[in-house]
């Protein structure tokens, strides 16, 4: 039997509307996807790592910095991501999917692999995530989803499912789907960048701690709760 294989995608754009460029800002001396792409790498279940951005001419420089990260990249339309997920496993296949957005720089490889290994544990699953039942601080998201079901996703022509990709599998009670969870919980936090209360707030933790694993970022905030009031208002506008 082949081995089965999860590579990530990590979805990233230049032209967010509250933050733009976020994904290519400066953290500590390394742009945020740089971070990103670093963690991904770092994750001993992931095969292939592909940063699936536009092939609008703004997004130019995140494919130049993508590939100057070690990543593979593939380029698809602005509005249609799931299109550009698609395109990354007809480029690189795979059994499965480890979805990551380029705005959570803070990612820990740690916890990247339990998401992967619950999966691995369990291919019949249709889904696995940090997600499902939310625990962690927002910027620790990340999503398992199998290629076949991501197909099936497809054939859907528009609407919301085609920029959020997962959507209509862990909303679907066809799908089987599972979650990793912590406790205690600490999704009252955001390390995810939307905003510049965002980017203060990361820009703390990396200055203090630099890089950390999510249970180090979590004591980090609770013991300095100025800080993680920094962007405590900030309203999260996608799932």
């Amino acid at each position: 039997m082949a081995p089965v294989r999860v590579n990530a995608v990590i979805q990233a754009r230049m032209s967010s509307t509250r933050l733009p460029g976020k994904v290519l800002r400066d953290l500590g001396g390394l742009p945020v996807l740089g971070w990103v792409v670093r963690a991904v790498r770092e994750a001993a279940s992931v095969g292939e790592v592909v940063v699936a951005t536009s092939d609008d001419a703004s997004d130019d420089p995140v494919a130049e910095a993508a590939a100057g990260f070690g990543a593979h990249v593939v380029r698809g339309p602005l509005d249609d991501v799931l299109a550009r997920f698609l395109l990354a496993v007809d480029a690189h296949p795979c059994d499965a999917v480890l979805r990551i957005t380029a705005d959570c720089p803070l990612h820990d490889p740690v916890l990247l692999d339990q998401v992967v290994g619950l999966w691995l544990a369990d291919p019949a699953l249709h889904y696995a995530s940090t997600t499902l039942v939310r625990t962690l601080p927002r910027g620790y998201d990340a999503e398992v989803v199998r290629t076949d079901v991501l197909r099936e996703q497809a054939r859907v022509p528009r609407g919301p499912h085609r920029e959020h990709v997962t959507s209509g599998v862990y909303t679907d009670p066809a799908h089987r789907c599972a979650g990793v969870v912590a406790a205690p919980p600490a999704d009252d936090l955001r390390v995810t960048l939307d905003t510049e209360q965002d980017a203060a707030v990361i820009a703390g933790v990396v200055a203090a701690i630099g890089r950390a694993g999510w249970r180090e970022v979590v004591a980090h905030l609770r013991a300095h709760p100025e800080l993680a009031a920094l962007n405590a208002e900030v309203e999260q506008v996608r799932p």
